[in-house]
């Protein structure tokens, strides 16, 4: 997979720095990762709102399910998130919630625990080993898929056999990873989306425009 150092500078430089993932906690990130599963982040945006300054650890791990899904019901599938940020609270609290505990950790042992919780799949374990325990693990998500094949790039058909190329051919960087993801966001909103917008579109001159 030739070029993707060329293609985050090219991004780079088109919509600069992104400082993904969006929250002011690391624990802020993690209920963010559980809550953006299949839908908008506008609609993340409005759950985490409404749970404001509550959002925490043991206010996850207290409050009543059924009072939890009412809270993040702009998330859509509110009743299983509720679950699910139970269950993921459940794994942290192993670490005294203490972030700085939970990354001293292997970075490969952590995805195996963190894909052993219910509701949490590759795409979410590291979005959550990237931006909250500071592991280098590129997250791979449909907008990545997207961008990658339009280019011309043949890509392996599982999620792990795309994510390990990806890091076979770029420094193992937790900062790279993290802003090549935001920059590829970026890039899926503005032009590569489902029916791309094609004009002005930083990588056009490369872009073999498969769809």
């Amino acid at each position: 997979m030739r070029g993707l150092y060329e293609l985050y500078n090219t991004l780079l430089t088109a919509y600069g720095q992104r400082n993904w993932w969006p929250a002011e906690t690391p624990f802020e990130m993690m209920a963010g990762a559980i809550l953006t599963q299949n839908t908008t982040w506008t609609n993340v945006e409005k759950a985490l709102t409404n749970l404001g300054d509550r959002l925490s650890p043991a206010f996850i791990a207290g409050v009543q399910t059924e009072e939890l899904a009412q809270l993040i019901r702009s998330s859509g599938y509110y009743n299983q998130k509720a679950l699910k940020l139970k269950a993921l609270t459940q794994w942290y609290e192993k670490y005294e919630y203490n972030i700085k505990i939970a990354a001293a950790g292997d970075g490969e042992a952590l995805r195996a625990e963190l894909l052993a919780v219910k509701g949490i799949g590759r795409e979410t374990a590291d979005s959550i080993l990237l931006y909250a325990l500071n592991k280098p693990f590129f997250v791979v998500d449909t907008y990545t898929k997207r961008l990658l094949h339009r280019l011309g790039y043949d890509l392996p058909a599982t999620y792990d056999g795309l994510r390990l190329q990806l890091e076979a051919h770029l420094p193992q960087d937790v900062y790279l990873y993290g802003e090549f993801h935001g920059l590829i966001v970026e890039h899926a909103k503005r032009h590569c989306k489902k029916q791309p917008a094609c004009a002005g579109c930083p990588v056009a001159g490369c872009c073999r425009q498969r769809m």
